[in-house]
């Protein structure tokens, strides 16, 4: 697999609405078959590694996590060649070792949404992705030794855990909190599985660098989670992303990893082509071509 060109893209989450250090910026305007991304997406250079940075809220944080246009937000982030993808993300902590200002590196997913697409399939197409392991172990680990060696003292880095990804826009009740730490996660947070998902469909590799803010709500010694609390952490958590991206687009550039992410829809996609409505086809084709064939010269 050639990923010569191939560029790496970079979610950012609350409180990472620019990415420091990308030079020869450029703006893009995206429109896609699933409508608008986010915002516009940002094209420069880090660390001799072409990378496209996208606010998930928009610039502003206008848009709630379920008003997030993930669909629209991964195609986009396809279009413009991004092979692996990373996401800056606020979490909260529900195991008592993982502290307001680390990192944690997820490697497992629950999923308690309700009100978002979880497919850019359906309308007359079926394809079934594996994601049993759904971040990439390998950029993964790129990640977290980046982290590891970059990550400002009074951080920690946390390798491996389980995310809960939550509806939100509201923080846990103190039964769900609870509940979910009964299950064995790590941290909470809104957006990652819907991300994590979708990527795996449009074969990019994806993994997360979660930030934690606050303990959710299940410790009543402490502060219950407020926007004022977040936010405070979220400044200083921005301000340490900085040279940890700047060290995984350097390995990036040097090792342009092959993912099994790269390779997803080999084995997933279950309905004849020539089944497949023109409108369907059409919309996927940019995921689809390398097994169909492309759509435009069929």
């Amino acid at each position: 697999m050639d990923l010569s060109h191939a560029r790496v893209g970079v979610i950012g989450g609350s409180g990472l609405y620019a990415m420091p250090g990308l030079e020869e910026l450029e703006e893009h305007s995206v429109e896609t078959p699933f409508g608008s991304p986010s915002d516009v997406m940002r094209l420069g250079r880090l660390g001799g590694m072409e990378v496209v940075f996208l606010a998930r809220h928009g610039r502003d944080h206008h848009l709630m996590p379920m008003e997030v246009p993930y669909t629209a937000n991964i195609w986009a982030m396809r279009s413009l060649g991004v092979r692996w993808l990373i996401s800056v993300s606020a979490v909260g902590s529900l195991k008592e070792h993982l502290r307001p200002r680390d990192m944690v590196v997820p490697d497992q997913f629950i999923d308690r949404t309700h009100q978002r697409p979880q497919s850019f399939f359906g309308d007359g197409c079926v394809a079934h992705v594996s994601l049993a392991d759904p971040t990439c172990p390998i950029l993964s680990d790129l990640l977290a030794d980046a982290a590891e060696q970059a990550i400002p003292a009074g951080h920690h880095l946390h390798r491996g855990g389980i995310y809960l990804c939550m509806e939100g826009p509201a923080f846990s009740t103190r039964a769900e909190s609870e509940l979910y730490r009964s299950w064995g996660c790590a941290v909470i947070g809104m957006t990652n599985h819907t991300e994590a998902r979708l990527a795996r469909e449009a074969e990019i590799a994806y993994s997360s660098l979660s930030m934690v803010t606050d303990f959710d709500c299940w410790q009543r010694d402490q502060e219950a989670v407020s926007v004022e609390l977040v936010l405070g952490n979220l400044k200083a958590n921005a301000e340490a992303t900085a040279p940890i991206l700047s060290r995984v687009m350097d390995q990036l550039q040097a090792t342009r990893p092959v993912s099994a992410a790269h390779t997803a829809l080999a084995d997933a996609l279950f309905t004849r082509k020539e089944r497949v409505p023109t409108e369907t086809r059409r919309r996927l084709d940019l995921f689809t071509a390398p097994y169909w064939g492309s759509f435009d010269q069929a």
